[in-house]
């Protein structure tokens, strides 16, 4: 099944005196079935935002989103539906990508299509090693894992930590990253516990009550956003975890904003450090808020995923306008490479070297507020690189 949805530039025939805009076509992948719906609607629903609120960047040109269903994180499906619409659809660039199995399955088609490909939110650092054509506008695991590690050591004054992580491409990368930046600046991981799939939620007991035994200053904790984040709350709080003197801390993936109040008053306390939360203080993310809740309602809220998708097609409507809507997949990698915008999560750019997104990572900490939930940001590290991809490590090391 194929949807399709069109944006253009308010008053479009009005400002250029045409009665047809020039059409590119951006075929967008992402789950909208399954169990990633809800996951894939933020990316999308980020998507129509930067179109609908930023109309003026996108005249004169009319953007036809060709939307293909991922279904599932195994990525045989992703494979497929990028594959029909590069020879089917003839799109003139690709987005998406909202697991890496999806994105990593389809990196050989990607390169042999040869078209701009932005990945909005699978996190696997070496993805974008997979394919020349990649530009990464989400995050790595990295940005976060290693950042937060940083921080542990340096503002928590963490020495001791345990690592729990789901067992799977995104995990392990969290799991690496933050030991890198945690034993760089003085800590130690005592102790490294996969905690099943990123399908079912596992019973996170046996995995929380080994961390417990081991007595760290810090447990930290990767799993995917949703329901596995609220695990993690139940299951530390049940456990007694806090009383016990261990920290909760992970990346923003387990503070995902639009889950954030079902959490309950058990969630105090934790402190993750992540690129975006709807909390954050600027005009840009204010813009952004304001108009999604009186789009989709006063109860939602963008979270990191919409961002991805939000800052996905300002990088697709800067090379848009780069090339002259032709698309020339050269000229469009060659614009993004540096190019810099203001996001609601801060300032960011494209390395120009790696093709990842570069940015600020705010160290957060989950307080309630005129009885709300709410995240404050209690730290920021300015600028961030994937270190992984800085420091050449494994399959992120670039190939000579």
């Amino acid at each position: 099944m194929i949807k399709r949805a069109v944006f253009s530039a308010a008053m479009l025939a009005a400002a250029t005196g045409l009665a047809c805009a020039q059409e590119v076509k951006v075929g967008v992948v992402l789950p909208y079935t399954g169990i990633g719906a809800e996951f894939g609607q933020q990316v999308q629903r980020g998507m129509e935002q930067y179109l609908k609120l930023n109309a003026d960047k996108v005249a004169p040109y009319k953007i036809t989103l060709i939307k293909r269903d991922s279904k599932n994180p195994g990525g045989a499906d992703a494979k497929v539906a990028v594959q029909e619409l590069l020879t089917q659809d003839k799109v003139d660039a690709l987005a998406g990508f909202l697991y890496s199995p999806d994105a990593i399955a389809s990196a050989p088609i990607v390169n042999a299509g040869k078209k701009l490909a932005v990945i909005m939110n699978a996190g696997t650092a070496h993805i974008t090693n997979m394919a020349p054509q990649y530009v990464r506008t989400a995050f790595s695991m990295w940005h976060s894992g290693y950042a937060m590690g940083e921080a542990a050591a340096k503002q928590l004054g963490a020495k001791t930590a345990v690592v729990g992580y789901t067992d799977f491409p995104p995990g392990k990368d969290s799991l690496a990253a933050f030991k890198n930046g945690f034993e760089k600046f003085g800590g130690k991981v005592i102790d490294e516990i996969p905690m099943g799939g990123a399908g079912a939620v596992p019973d996170m007991t046996p995995f929380f009550q080994r961390a417990k035994e081991k007595k760290p200053d810090v447990f930290f904790v990767f799993v995917p956003a949703g329901d596995h984040a609220s695990a993690v709350v139940k299951t530390y709080n049940a456990l007694g975890m806090k009383d016990a003197g261990i920290k909760l801390i992970g990346p923003g993936d387990i503070t995902q904003d639009n889950k954030l109040q079902a959490m309950g008053d058990a969630a105090i306390g934790l402190i993750t450090m992540h690129h975006y939360h709807a909390f954050l203080d600027n005009p840009e993310n204010k813009r952004l808020v304001e108009s999604w809740k009186k789009d989709y309602g006063a109860d939602s809220t963008p979270d990191f995923m919409a961002v991805g998708g939000y800052d996905g097609m300002a990088a697709i409507v800067a090379a848009i306008q780069a090339t002259k809507g032709k698309m020339d997949t050269d000229a469009a990698l060659a614009a993004l490479k540096g190019w810099k915008f203001n996001s609601p999560r801060g300032p960011i750019s494209i390395d120009p070297e790696t093709r990842d997104i570069v940015m600020n990572e705010y160290l957060s900490e989950l307080i309630k507020k005129d009885g709300k939930l709410e995240q404050k940001v209690i730290g920021k590290i300015d600028a961030v690189k994937d270190q992984c991809k800085v420091q050449q490590i494994g399959p992120c090391a670039t190939k000579k």
